[in-house]
């Protein structure tokens, strides 16, 4: 369970007493832990699934902050990200790869925050966070493919002022100081009203250096790029001096929750809340090991600020003896993000002569005419986007009365979702250019470089560029110039543009019951049936997309969507996607002592699938379509026992079995000019034991936790290519081990993975354990602690060839250390993690498509060495 103190749940008024003696029975054991997974109040030990939860007394003592903190407690869950705010989270080794949907939900109480790249929320004032391992569609959703995880607030108390803060200073080992004020207050306002409080600012110092390449790439090569050509005379030295900074990766962050409880009648609770958050990260959070410990080489800058609230409405009451709740939610959030991607101009450097109009672009001219002569400006590429999301969530359920031989409890789900996408992939003064190099323009004999073209450049039967002087481009143009006057710019300064409008709406209808057989016999059903519909409209491409589709480019700065080529078969240029089905379960445990159940559970869940945009084809110089991808399903068998022994021992674990099939999958396909589609990869099976424990001997509490995880591909992953026959991309419909896609470039092998392939980004096994002595020293309680996480290595992508490419983590072990005193409700803390300054390998991502972007990989690890002291009072 990972929890050495009772997590209570806000229980409806019937379970008072329950909670109480919960309260109780943590003074002289282990004590009951409350949870809300099944969304009703129970202990953590009658509930037939395989989870764990985290207390506010563990969340502390761990020094968690957000997610990749508590995921790193969580044996089950693995995540993959660059940073705060853009990382995502996976269960059991369910590690999809593309499509629109997560696979895991994630819940600030009642209400999603479900997607991609999720908010990192702060972690203070919360009851517990809770893990649900395996399929939770049946409650839960589309959203909850393979797990759900859920932080649950403290909510107001009618009958007591509470008030409390908590000061941190802290510093990473040879990096950065920081340091957190953290705050919250609750105020009984009248017998049925009260409000609670919460705010805090953070800031973390820095531990990654950006140093400078003193002119080499972090190979030792030269960063001198030749610009897509053989020409001496066409070159650009990167340096990064003006940017480098020791402890780059810096976050800064502040928000606050404020929640209401008015109960205008008995039995009746009304709960508006709402939770703000901005956090602007700085940096990568990998480091690049070519480089050196702890460094990299970033030319421009990097940045995500995100910004997010989310307001609430909960409705618990009763009629007659039936049981309702309505959950009301909008969220809200910008994201606005800087990246550095010189490396993508690295990679498209090194693809040789004919990528100059790429590469070579001109500005600060000076005289006119055929004797205009132009200074090449710097190529390297960066990323800029302005991503909005907007979701409305409306969710009611009702209960059957208590005194009924059975309980169920019904509902309806609504959601609606809006993303606005406006990213950039672009050069800085792209928009303000006069001109660019044609292709072929660098090695054409005699050409000169950056002076207007009068002529187009064609090519000899031998390869070799000349000028075609049946091809006038420019009358005014010199008869030995290469540049061609105009901006390659789609929008603004982008080279490559996307602009996007896209809405979901999910709509479900459920049931889950629960009757008992026997006395200690219970059995559980659950249904689910739901509709999806999935909206795409705008535009993705280079300017030769927009010309593809009749648009002028650059496309207007004031206006978005004056240019659609999302889906050129539709009269409205917008791409559509509509599914339903159903998930369920069953489940079956038998309590055969009073303290000691197993049990059994099938469930099963779904991830919608989508449509694909066409993708644009250098080679043909024309969009071709792309077929949608399918949902994917899993299906969990589940076989676990809960157990507790003289309330002073706790052992509970899962062996589970689960079939994943149309496995979602992000490709690049050959000749698409690194644009990308989702399909379906097949088939895996995923095999694996959970555990959690803890044994409190007197003073002492022992705490241990792990997962065994086995997950490989079941049958061949035949890849995707293009069908020049039909002019369409899909998967081939056979493949053969080492043979390649006729015709491809650069070639593709016809199998992505091969049946057995292990599935990537989760350790074969992960675990944690600590030892807690509590004591007392005069008048003052006091506590040591030390814990150990340890994890085995993990593959990076399912296909073999990326995954070569990036290469494999490595297992490791790290320990952390803490101790405190406390006394009439004040307490000082000491801590210190990562006591060995260890790299403890997480994930290993790129800046772009593997293929492309591998020698400049990023290795993402534990956080290096970090201590600090605390101190906080609460009254």
């Amino acid at each position: 369970m990972i929890l050495s103190a009772p997590a209570l749940a806000q229980a409806p008024a019937a379970d008072a007493a329950a909670v109480d003696a919960a309260a109780a029975d943590a003074e002289q054991g282990l004590g009951e832990i409350v949870v809300t997974a099944t969304r009703s109040a129970q202990s953590i030990q009658k509930v037939p699934i395989s989870m764990q939860a985290l207390g506010a007394e563990k969340l502390q003592e761990r020094q968690v902050k957000g997610l990749s903190d508590f995921a790193a407690l969580l044996p089950s869950v693995s995540f993959e990200g660059i940073g705060p705010g853009r990382n995502t989270a996976f269960f059991r080794g369910i590690v999809p790869a593309g499509g629109a949907y997560a696979s895991v939900g994630y819940y600030l109480d009642d209400m999603p925050i479900t997607g991609t790249e999720v908010p990192d929320i702060h972690a203070y004032d919360l009851e517990r966070v809770e893990a649900l391992s395996g399929p939770q569609g049946t409650l839960y959703g589309a959203g909850s493919l393979a797990g759900t995880i859920r932080l649950i607030t403290n909510k107001p108390k009618l009958d007591k002022f509470e008030f409390g803060y908590d000061v941190e200073a802290n510093k990473y080992g040879k990096g950065d100081f920081g340091g957190q004020l953290e705050s919250y207050i609750n105020v009984p306002l009248a017998p049925t009203l009260a409000v609670r409080a919460m705010g805090y600012y953070r800031r973390d110092g820095g531990y990654i250096d950006n140093t400078p390449n003193n002119g080499t790439f972090n190979d030792g090569s030269s960063s001198t790029l030749t610009l897509g050509d053989n020409n001496p005379n066409t070159s650009y030295t990167l340096d990064n001096s003006d940017i480098a900074k020791d402890d780059y990766n810096t976050i800064r962050e502040f928000g606050g929750r404020f929640q209401l409880l008015w109960q205008p009648t008995e039995g009746w609770d009304i709960t508006p809340e709402i939770t703000a958050q901005k956090q602007v990260a700085r940096g990568y959070f990998g480091y690049d090991p070519r480089v050196g410990d702890l460094e990299v080489h970033d030319y421009d800058q990097t940045k995500n600020d995100d910004r997010w609230y989310q307001a609430a409405l909960s409705i618990h009451g009763h009629i007659g003896d039936w049981d309702i709740v309505s959950a009301t939610g909008y969220f809200k959030r910008r994201t606005r993000t800087l990246n550095d991607y010189t490396y993508y101009t690295v990679t498209y450097d090194g693809f040789g002569p004919g990528y100059e109009s790429y590469l070579q672009f001109f500005d600060n001219c000076t005289g006119s005419g055929a004797s205009q002569q132009c200074q090449m400006i710097n190529p390297t590429q960066y990323y800029h986007a302005d991503t909005h999301r907007n979701k409305f969530t409306q969710e009611l359920r009702i209960s059957t009365p208590k005194d009924w031989p059975f309980d169920v409890t019904v509902g309806g789900f609504y959601q609606r979702q809006k993303n606005e996408l406006n990213t950039s992939y672009a050069i800085r003064g792209l928009d303000t250019i006069t001109g660019y190099t044609a292709t072929g323009g660098g090695d054409v004999a005699g050409g000169l470089i950056g002076v207007p073209a009068m002529y187009g450049i064609a090519y000899d039967e031998d390869g070799n560029p000349y000028f075609d002087t049946s091809d006038v481009i420019n009358a005014n143009g010199n008869p030995l110039g290469t540049m061609i006057l105009g901006t390659q710019a789609v929008k603004g300064d982008a080279f490559y543009y996307v602009e996007q409008d896209q809405l979901y709406h999910d709509k479900a209808i459920f049931a889950e019951g629960h009757y008992n057989i026997t006395p200690t016999l219970k059995l559980t059903g659950g249904i689910r049936y739901f509709w999806t519909d999935y909206k795409v409209r705008g535009f993705a491409g280079v300017a030769g997309s927009a010309a593809g589709v009749g648009c002028t480019t650059p496309l207007p700065d004031d206006e978005r969507l004056t240019c659609v080529n999302t889906n050129p078969n539709a009269a409205d240029g917008t791409g559509r996607y509509k599914e339903d089905g159903e998930t369920h379960k069953v489940a079956l445990d038998w309590q055969f002592q009073p303290d000691k159940m197993v049990y059994f559970n099938y469930s099963t869940g779904f991830r919608p699938g989508g449509f694909n945009r066409p993708l644009r084809i250098r080679s043909l110089g024309k969009i071709v379509n792309v077929a949608p991808f399918k949902s994917e399903t899993l299906t969990n068998f589940e076989v676990g026992v809960k157990t507790t022994w003289n309330n002073i021992f706790r052992f509970n674990a899962a062996v589970y079995y689960e079939k994943w099939n149309n496995i979602q999958y992000g490709v690049v396909v050959s000749g698409a000019q690194g644009a990308g589609m989702t399909g379906n990869a097949g088939k895996a099976e995923v095999k694996g034991i959970e555990y959690d424990a803890d044994l409190r001997l007197g003073k002492v509490t022992i705490s241990t936790s792990g997962a065994f995880n086995d997950a490989k591909l079941k049958g061949d992953f035949c890849n995707f290519a293009l069908n020049t026959e039909t002019e369409s991309i899909a998967q081939l419909s056979s493949c053969t081990l080492g043979e390649f896609v006729e015709g491809s470039s650069p070639p593709t092998p016809q199998v992505a993975a091969a049946n057995g392939t292990r599935l990537p980004r989760q350790p074969r096994f992960k675990g944690t354990t600590s030892i807690r002595y509590d004591t007392d020293l005069g008048d003052y309680a006091a506590y040591i602690q030390g814990a150990a996480l340890y994890q085995t290595g993990a593959t990076q992508d399912l296909n073999v060839e990326s995954n070569e490419l990036l290469g494999n983590t490595k297992g490791f072990v790290s320990f952390d250390f803490s101790g405190g005193i406390k006394k009439d409700g004040w307490s000082v803390t000491l801590f210190l993690q990562n006591a060995f300054d260890k790299r403890g390998q997480l994930t290993r991502n790129t800046f772009c498509s593997i293929d492309f972007c591998a020698n400049s990989s990023r290795t993402f690890t534990i956080k290096p060495q970090f201590f600090g002291i605390r101190f906080g009072q609460k009254f």
